[in-house]
C-alpha cells in the first residue's frame, strides 16, 4: 500500500486563488520529498557544511538566501581591488570557482611553493595554457626555451599566432641568447626544470638574473618556470622567493600524485594581479580541480613525497648503471658527473628526479623503438607514456611525443633515438635486471616474437587496447 500523502492534504496550498499565510509543511509533502530533505539535513549537520546530497560533498552548496551570496560577491570584491590575495580563496560556492577540498589543497601548495596565491587546476596543461592565455596580449613576445613539452610549445605558438604575437626559441643553459632574445613587447619567459627527456636543469641564479636585467628594456615581462619534473621537493629554496621569478606551473598529476590516478596542476604565485586574472578565466571557461581528486591528492600527499624521494634514488642507481655499460651510449639524467648543467644542480637542487634517457649503442630510431618494446616484454618494465606512478615506465620518445615531427627537426633537438624511462617504485636492482636482459637480448627478439608476445599477454589479461 502507498505511503505518499493524499494531494488533499497540500490543497490549500495549490490553489491560485487563495494561499494560507503558513508556508507548506514539509510533514504534509510525499514521503519521497520528506526523505529526501530529511536525510540531506542530517548530511548538513553531521559535515558542518550545506552540502546537496544526502552522502557526499557537492558541486554547489544551499547558501540559505541572497544575503550570503551577496557576503560572497563583496569579498571577491575585496580580493580583486584590493589585492592581498586571489579570490581563488574563497569559501566553496560554485564548483567551478573552488570546493572545500581545493580550498585545503590550494594551501598545501602555497606552503610548497613558498606563494602568496595559487590556483588549482583539472591538468598540468591546463594551468600552463591559462597562464599563457593570461600574459599573451595582442602584439606580444614571448621567449621559451627549445625543449619544453612539445604541447605546451605548439599552445604558446598558436596563443602568439592568435593575437598577432610571437615567440623566439632558446636552447636550455644560453642565458646569453636568452638575453638577446628579449624585446620591449616581451611578456614572458618559459622554462622548465627538469627537461623532457634531456633533462637539463635551469640554472636559478642566472635564469632569474636575465629575467631581472630583460625588464630593463621589456617592464611586463615575468617569468614561468614550470617544475614538473623537479617538483617543489627539489629545491634548497622555494623558486618564488628568487627574485626574478614571477610563476610556477606544475602537473600534480605526476610525482605530487604520485599513483596515476589523478589529473591535476596548479598556478602558483606571489603576483596577486596575475592569480586573480588567471582565477578569473577559471570561472569563466571552467578548468578547476573537481573535489574527488582535491580529496584523493590531499590523502596522498605526505606518502607521495616519500615515494618520490625512492623514485629519485633509484633513478640516480639506474642512471649510473646505464652509463657504465658498454650497449648504452648516452645517458641523460641530472645525477651524472656529466651532467652539463652539473655546478647548478650541486647548488640549488636536492633531488634529480626520477625521469631518465639513454641512447642505445649502435641503435637508430627503428631499432630504439624495437628496444623499448622488447624492455616492455619483462613486466616489470611497463610500455606507458607518463611518469612518477608506482610502476617503471618506458617509451620510445619519437613515437610517443614527437611523431609528426620531421627527423631532421628530431635530431636538430637532440630529441632522436631516445628511450625514455620512468622509474617507479620497484628496487632498483630488479629494474636494472630487465634493462640489462634488454641490453643483451633486443637484437635477437625478432618482431614476429614481439607480436606473439603481445596476442599472449592481451589475452592472458583479457584485453583489447587500441591497435591491436
Amino acid at each position: 500500500m502507498s505511503t505518499e500523502k493524499k494531494p488533499t492534504e497540500l490543497a490549500p496550498w495549490l490553489s491560485s486563488d487563495d494561499c494560507p499565510l503558513k508556508r507548506p509543511p514539509l510533514s504534509l509533502m510525499s514521503e519521497a520529498t520528506r526523505d529526501l530533505h530529511d536525510v540531506i539535513d542530517e548530511h548538513i549537520r553531521d559535515s558542518g557544511r550545506p552540502y546537496l546530497h544526502p552522502a557526499s560533498p557537492t558541486l554547489q552548496l544551499d547558501m540559505l538566501n541572497s544575503e550570503n551570496v551577496v557576503a560572497w560577491q563583496e569579498a571577491k570584491a575585496g580580493f580583486l581591488f584590493m589585492g592581498e590575495s586571489c579570490w581563488s580563496e574563497l569559501p566553496h560556492l560554485y564548483a567551478r570557482y573552488g570546493t572545500t577540498a581545493t580550498s585545503e589543497l590550494l594551501a598545501r601548495v602555497r606552503e610548497l611553493e613558498g606563494a602568496r596565491a595559487a590556483v588549482a587546476t583539472d591538468s598540468g596543461m591546463q594551468a600552463i595554457a591559462l597562464i599563457f592565455d593570461a600574459l599573451m596580449s595582442p602584439g606580444a613576445h614571448a621567449v621559451i626555451m627549445r625543449q619544453v613539452y612539445n604541447k605546451a610549445r605548439t599552445y604558446l605558438q598558436w596563443v602568439a599566432e592568435r593575437v598577432g604575437g610571437s615567440v623566439s626559441l632558446v636552447d636550455d643553459g644560453d642565458y646569453a641568447a636568452m638575453l638577446d632574445a628579449i624585446r620591449p613587447e616581451t611578456v614572458l619567459i618559459f622554462a622548465e626544470t627538469f627537461t623532457n627527456p634531456l633533462m637539463r636543469a635551469q640554472d636559478l641564479e642566472r635564469l632569474p638574473a636575465v629575467a631581472q636585467e630583460g625588464r630593463e628594456r621589456a617592464p611586463a615581462l615575468k617569468l614561468i618556470i614550470d617544475s614538473t619534473i623537479a617538483t617543489p621537493w627539489a629545491f634548497e629554496r622555494p623558486l618564488l622567493s628568487r627574485a626574478g621569478v614571477d610563476v610556477v606551473v606544475a602537473s600534480g598529476t605526476k610525482a605530487l600524485a604520485g599513483q596515476d590516478r589523478d589529473l591535476w596542476g596548479y598556478v602558483a604565485t606571489n603576483n596577486i594581479d596575475i592569480a586573480n586574472h588567471v582565477m578569473d578565466l577559471v570561472a569563466m571557461r571552467g578548468g578547476i580541480l573537481d573535489w574527488r581528486r582535491a580529496e584523493a591528492v590531499l590523502a596522498g600527499l605526505t606518502a607521495a613525497k616519500g615515494a618520490h624521494a625512492q623514485r629519485c634514488q633509484s633513478a640516480e642507481q639506474i642512471a649510473r648503471f646505464l652509463a657504465g655499460h658498454p650497449k648504452v651510449e648516452r645517458v641523460f639524467h641530472p645525477s651524472l658527473s656529466d651532467h652539463p648543467d652539473a655546478e647548478a644542480i650541486e647548488r640549488d637542487y636536492r633531488r634529480c628526479g626520477s625521469l631518465l634517457s639513454f641512447r642505445v649503442r649502435d641503435c637508430d630510431e627503428k631499432l630504439t623503438r624495437h628496444f623499448s618494446d622488447v624492455l616492455a616484454t619483462t613486466v616489470v618494465v611497463r610500455y606507458a607514456l607518463s611518469f612518477d606512478g608506482l610502476t617503471t615506465k618506458v617509451n620510445h620518445h619519437q613515437t610517443v611525443s614527437e611523431y609528426f615531427t620531421p627527423p631532421e627537426r628530431l635530431e636538430r633537438d637532440g630529441f632522436h633515438r631516445l628511450v625514455r624511462l620512468a622509474v617507479g617504485c620497484e628496487h632498483h636492482e630488479d629494474i636494472i635486471a630487465c634493462l640489462n636482459w634488454a641490453l643483451n637480448h633486443a637484437p635477437s627478439v625478432t618482431a614476429e616474437c614481439l607480436a606473439t608476445w603481445k596476442q599472449e599477454r592481451q589475452e592472458q589479461l583479457g584485453l583489447c587496447l587500441p591497435g591491436a
